[in-house]
């Protein structure tokens, strides 16, 4: 005899928890921008504000148009990017199909590497320099000579997150950003330790639900649109 369903007890049932943004919480989708054109020594990167400015890649063309296939089916009321190129020129597929442009926000440019800016820091990490190896070790930026103060560069990140939010309460912002940007917001978020979060890959989604008094994370280094597996390797930052 075939089993029967379960009958109703008259009891209350509890279902499990799905998860619902807070009132008047903001919704981060942080996009960290697609493959930059690669370093040459003998041709340093251009420099927009004492930082490497680089175009992006052919690659990373490629990934923006990925990025903005995906996100133009979602409800996107805002889009933002830092004052360096690579991140407009990722959001500018995104904004075109929306018919909107991007408001830039210079604090949401990637942290200062100081004597390592304009291809530099690629250069070195890749050698495993013993001052690369430092900066991993200790987790601190500033381990680069004139390179931005890990307090300095928070400060600023959660004041441009602050006004994300203050701007665009139960809204849903695309916020197209760097790594270490990324990396920065993620920790905040999470209490962890400063470089958990670095390494998102280029053109990946991550989203961060933002309230007044608390930083909820949904998901880290999206890539469904790029790859149908899952990555194992990505360049660090810049």
């Amino acid at each position: 005899m075939p089993d029967q369903p379960d009958q109703p007890t008259g009891q209350p049932e509890y279902r499990q928890y799905k998860f619902a943004a807070p009132p008047g919480a903001t919704e981060l989708l942080l996009v960290r921008h697609g493959e930059s054109a690669p370093a040459r020594m003998d041709q340093p990167f251009p420099m927009r504000d004492g930082q490497g400015d680089p175009d992006l890649a052919p690659e990373g063309r490629r990934e923006a148009e990925r990025v903005g296939e995906r996100l133009a089916l979602e409800r996107i009321d805002a889009v933002y990017a830092s004052s360096l190129r690579r991140t407009a020129q990722t959001a500018e597929p995104l904004c075109r199909r929306l018919g909107v442009d991007p408001t830039i926000d210079a604090d949401l440019r990637e942290v200062h590497l100081g004597e390592w800016e304009g291809g530099l820091f690629r250069k070195l990490t890749t050698e495993l320099h013993p001052t690369a190896l430092k900066m991993w070790a200790e987790e601190r930026w500033d381990v680069i000579p004139g390179a931005e103060e890990n307090e300095a560069f928070a400060s600023r990140v959660d004041a441009a997150v602050g006004r994300l939010h203050s701007a665009h309460p139960d809204q849903r912002v695309a916020v197209f950003t760097h790594g270490g940007v990324i990396g920065a917001i993620l920790a905040r978020a999470t209490r962890s330790r400063p470089f958990a979060f670095i390494g998102a890959d280029n053109g990946s989604i991550s989203q961060v639900i933002v309230t007044d008094d608390r930083w909820i994370v949904r998901r880290f280094n999206d890539t469904a649109h790029l790859e149908p597996t899952f990555t194992l390797v990505s360049e660090p930052l810049t």
